[in-house]
């Protein structure tokens, strides 16, 4: 389409034509940037003021690489990310040539990469950037950030080496921790020094620098929320990436002292009494246990770790270390206490009126710390909330925060964890520190039967009684025209569960035990839901959304009886007995190897050659039906279709002509063969090639095949009354022409 007018404009079209079809169709393809460098005089900015400058950066422009990389120009874009631009510029424009500045440096050239990793007067530059009182300015510092990353990445030595003379750079990253990009870089240290020994050193570098310790102080309960906040997402970083480096490389000969010190009694010790000292505020709270789950995750965040345990049965990659439960279990009673008192919040708004009193966030972390502490099954955590009545206040708040789904999750984690934690071949709970699988107890056998969890959720707690009582109050409030209460579908999940347990489990015995216990009425009650309303519920929740019994077709053929059942359970049960009958060996029955279905000539046509040898044979007197059957055969008039032969009628009377010899088919690489043949004989299906003079003269029409019939060539061999006739398919043909060769 472009081409066509350019050759046009030279014969036909006037120069002035000719100029204005190439702007047209703009088919300039030089940049403009190259005519700016043709000029001595021209600058870094006005280069950054054409919009494809990042585009031939990226290109390899060499021209422009070495323009940038010249002395003036890395000065003035290192300048430009690490200085604030003048004030009086609109919003709109004022950042942007430090963007396009930072999109330069990082654009992964090496050129530039050299210039400004191998330049110690360019990093003392950036580095300054740090110097500054806070707060920076969030872009600026996202630009800083960008590019120290970078130069990690690319110029991983160099950029080390500079940092690790730098004996405040920790202190200074820390004081501006509660700009994001700082963290950033931190993770960036972490994560991205290769190869593994330098990796080594560098962890060893920050903890000596303390880092661990310095960013736990930051949660203390007087900082500011912002850098709380941020030092706390770093942790959980740092706790993540540092044990998931550790499952990638479990060869590595040393541990990570990062997160040695993470997992040490001492830094979950602090990091509980920053919490907790003085004056008790949400965000401490909440950052503070943000880092407590992570602690207690077995799994990667990114499956979202107590979620995929709960559905998972409690399967644990790894066992929790001791020392965190042991730095956790003195603080209990102070979790508990924000169960009772919470940081004061102010009323809200919400869908469903007004809430004097909210849940609150604390609150809400609080239930997730417990979750997460009945799904490690430490015996001596266990019990410490049963002695708390930890459960029972979790219950009470399920039933006071209808509409909170997020708390009625956690507390479903939490009963699950109690009844389900027995119900595994081997017992949950993990080797701590300080115990030998031989001191492990069993929480459901302890002899303080009053202290074990399951008793406490059906006692204390009377979760039985709790369940009956929400569920007939929801009823008489839907009778009346009310809503639905919102935490009734994790209260169907609960009952579920109890039920389970009870029907089987290692600790049946144990709830048909505390059952039986109940008063009377309410056991009876209890019977009576689960016969009827329980089993009624699950029914209802399982119906398909789309029934396929109310579908009918909009044809006029609606009235009719469709031949194929609607229930999809007939269809399923099919599937399922045809998935049972594909066994391992199915192959090896069904007849074909994987070697003849490989590409190489030889075997291009076995499918076929397999597919076509089935020998039988037919034994038939000579007044049989099957004789019969022969002697029409033999009588039928067959014309073959030949590509090398001229247009005809094929329906035109013809004589047939029977030859003694059937030739192979080179086509599909089979032959047919008779038993006679003295060339190309075929036994028990087993096929014979025929010569090459053969194929090229039946590839050329020399001769259809034929077939041989009594005395045409045998005719001095003697003819018994019980004659045998062997019938071979000895070759597969796509034309109309396929043949049934009876001898």
């Amino acid at each position: 389409f472009y081409f066509i007018p350019l050759v046009l404009s030279k014969s036909v079209l006037p120069p002035a034509a000719d100029a204005a079809m190439f702007w047209k169709f703009d088919l300039h393809t030089t940049s403009h940037i190259d005519q700016l460098l043709d000029r001595e005089d021209v600058t870094l900015r006005e280069l950054m003021e054409e919009e494809d400058v990042l585009q031939e950066c990226k290109a390899q422009n060499r021209r422009l690489l070495l323009f940038l990389s010249q002395d003036h120009c890395m000065q003035e874009l290192v300048s430009l990310i690490t200085e604030e631009p003048p004030a009086d510029l609109e919003e709109k424009t004022r950042f942007k040539f430090p963007n396009i500045a930072c999109e330069l440096l990082i654009s992964d050239m090496t050129v530039i990469n050299d210039k400004l990793g191998g330049d110690e007067s360019l990093l003392e530059k950036l580095y300054s950037f740090l110097e500054r009182d806070p707060p920076l300015n969030p872009l600026l510092a996202s630009f800083f950030s960008k590019t120290i990353g970078n130069l990690i990445a690319r110029k991983t030595e160099q950029v080390i080496s500079f940092l690790r003379k730098k004996h405040s750079f920790i202190s200074l990253v820390l004081n501006h921790i509660d700009a994001s990009a700082m963290m950033d870089l931190l993770l960036r240290l972490i994560s991205c020094v290769e190869p593994a020994p330098l990796r080594q050193e560098v962890l060893n570098w920050l903890n000596e620098e303390r880092l661990i310790q310095r960013l736990t102080e930051l949660m203390h309960t007087g900082r500011d929320e912002e850098r709380q906040s941020n030092a706390s997402q770093t942790l959980c970083d740092i706790i993540r990436l540092s044990r998931d480096q550790a499952n990638q490389m479990p060869e590595a000969t040393e541990p990570d002292p990062l997160l040695v010190v993470l997992e040490s009694e001492e830094n979950v010790a602090q990091l509980l009494k920053s919490m907790f000292e003085g004056e008790k505020t949400e965000a401490s709270i909440v950052n503070g246990t943000q880092v407590l789950l992570t602690l207690l995750e077995s799994r990667r965040s990114g499956l979202e770790g107590l979620m995929e345990l709960y559905s998972q049965g409690c399967e644990r990659s790894y066992t929790v270390s001791g020392s965190i439960l042991r730095a956790i279990e003195p603080h209990l009673k102070d979790f508990q206490q924000l169960l009772l008192d919470p940081p004061k919040k102010s009323a809200i708004l919400t869908t469903v009126g007004v809430l004097e009193q909210p849940l609150g966030n604390a609150r809400l972390h609080v239930a997730r710390l417990v979750a997460s502490l009945l799904q490690s099954s430490d015996h001596s955590i266990c019990q410490e909330l049963c002695r708390l009545n930890t459960m029972d206040l979790l219950l009470d708040l399920f039933f006071k925060y209808t509409w909170n789904n997020f708390l009625h999750f956690q507390v479903e984690l939490c009963v699950a964890s109690i009844l389900n934690h027995s119900n595994h071949e081997e017992n949950s709970v993990p080797v701590s520190d300080s115990q030998t699988e031989q001191e492990i107890p069993d929480l459901t056998s302890s002899t303080d039967s009053a202290h074990t969890p399951i008793h406490g959720l059906f006692q204390q707690c009377r979760l039985v009684q709790r369940i009956l009582d929400a569920w007939e109050e929801n009823d008489k409030i839907q009778a009346a025209g009310g809503t639905r209460r919102g935490n009734m579908g994790h209260l169907t999940r609960i009952a579920n569960t109890v039920v389970q347990n009870l029907e089987k489990g290692q600790v049946q015995s144990q709830i048909n035990n505390l059952i039986k216990e109940l008063p009377e009425d309410c056991r009876g009650r209890w019977e009576s839901f689960v016969g009827e309303t329980l089993r009624e519920t699950n029914r209802k929740n399982t119906v398909d959304l789309v029934s396929t019994h109310n579908l009918h077709s909009s044809s006029e053929d609606d009235d009719l009886e469709s031949p194929f059942p609607n229930d999809l359970s007939i269809q399923q049960a099919f599937s399922d007995y045809q998935i049972q009958q594909m066994t391992a060996n199915f192959v090896d029955q069904f007849g074909f190897n994987d070697e003849e279905f490989s590409e190489h000539d030889e075997n291009i046509n076995a499918t076929f050659d397999r597919i076509a040898e089935i020998n039988f044979n037919i034994d038939a007197d000579d007044n049989s039906a099957n004789a019969a059957a022969f002697e029409a055969c033999y009588k039928e008039r067959i014309q073959q279709f030949d590509d090398c032969e001229e247009e005809e009628d094929i329906w035109e009377d013809k004589a047939i002509n029977y030859a003694t010899q059937v030739k192979s088919r080179s086509r599909f690489g089979v032959s047919l063969s008779s038993d006679s043949s003295p060339k190309d004989p075929v036994r028990n299906g087993q096929r014979g090639r025929g010569s090459a003079s053969e194929e090229e003269e039946e590839e050329e029409g020399a001769s259809p095949p034929s077939i041989q019939t009594p005395g045409s060539e045998k005719a001095s061999s003697p003819r018994t009354p019980q004659s045998k006739f062997s019938l071979q398919i000895s070759g597969i043909r796509s034309t109309m022409s396929d043949h049934i060769l009876l001898y």
